[in-house]
């Protein structure tokens, strides 16, 4: 039996509080692990695994709610799937109301973050990260994110997201050169604190410039090896992410 289509407002609250919820786990785990030892290697095996679990939970438990995108890429891909002809895909005003919730959420989160172990809310980072080789990471993290979601959307595999893309980002922390960022909110929200996962406010352009870029790099990329991904039944789906619980229930 399928469930009914959540409103707009409750789709773009879970967007909120996803989000922000995302950016507690990321953000906390890494103070938490900076303060337990000295060891970046091992402060960014904590930090990697923590996120990837708590990401895995999160898409588990909103999916049903909103598509649990969390990420203004994913978001904008689903409003292209729209352009291109997909019914499942967010209208331009459902993709400019999620991704301003997803970006307060992040915000939020990193506030909340920094005020529960103690510190003080509202300081920007001053971790600068540039340089053409972690925007190359950036553009590379983005696109094996989108290539994931929209790859497993497009042969019949949804279920699979949720597992699949926690395990990707932790994965993909590791095997790129600027830790996977990877999400524009994310990132904006990461400017707010000034820890281990922080990045500073001017090394923002060009990580959310290398993402978008990404983004697009991963629709053509899954374009090219699995073609258009079947039209899906269920009205309330936005994206593939919505139809691994769509076909569940």
């Amino acid at each position: 039996m399928t469930a009914a289509p959540a409103s707009l407002a409750r789709r773009a609250a879970a967007e909120f509080i996803g989000t922000a919820a995302l950016l507690v786990v990321v953000i906390g785990s890494g103070i938490q692990a900076a303060a337990l030892t000295a060891d970046v290697g091992v402060a960014l095996v904590a930090n990697s695994l923590a996120s990837a679990i708590g990401l895995g939970l999160i898409i588990t438990l909103f999916g049903p709610l909103s598509g649990a995108h969390l990420n203004p890429v994913v978001t904008l891909t689903s409003w292209w799937g729209r352009r291109g002809g997909d019914p499942d895909g967010l209208t331009g005003r459902q993709a400019l109301l999620y991704t301003a919730a997803q970006t307060a959420g992040a915000i939020t989160g990193a506030l909340l973050a920094e005020a529960m172990f103690g510190r003080t809310p509202g300081t920007f980072a001053t971790q600068v990260r540039d340089g053409g080789h972690l925007l190359i990471g950036e553009i590379v993290a983005t696109a094996g994110l989108v290539l994931v979601i929209q790859g497993l959307g497009r042969i019949g595999r949804p279920r699979l997201i949720p597992a699949a893309v926690a395990a990707y980002i932790a994965a993909a922390i590791w095997f790129t050169s600027s830790g996977s960022f990877a999400n524009p909110a994310g990132t904006i929200g990461r400017s707010f604190t000034d820890s281990f996962t922080g990045i500073a406010p001017e090394s923002l352009p060009g990580f959310v410039a290398a993402q978008l870029l990404g983004g697009v790099l991963g629709l053509v990329l899954a374009a090219v090896l699995y073609g258009r991904r079947p039209a899906a039944s269920a009205p309330i789906a936005t994206t593939p992410l919505n139809q691994a619980y769509e076909t569940a229930s």
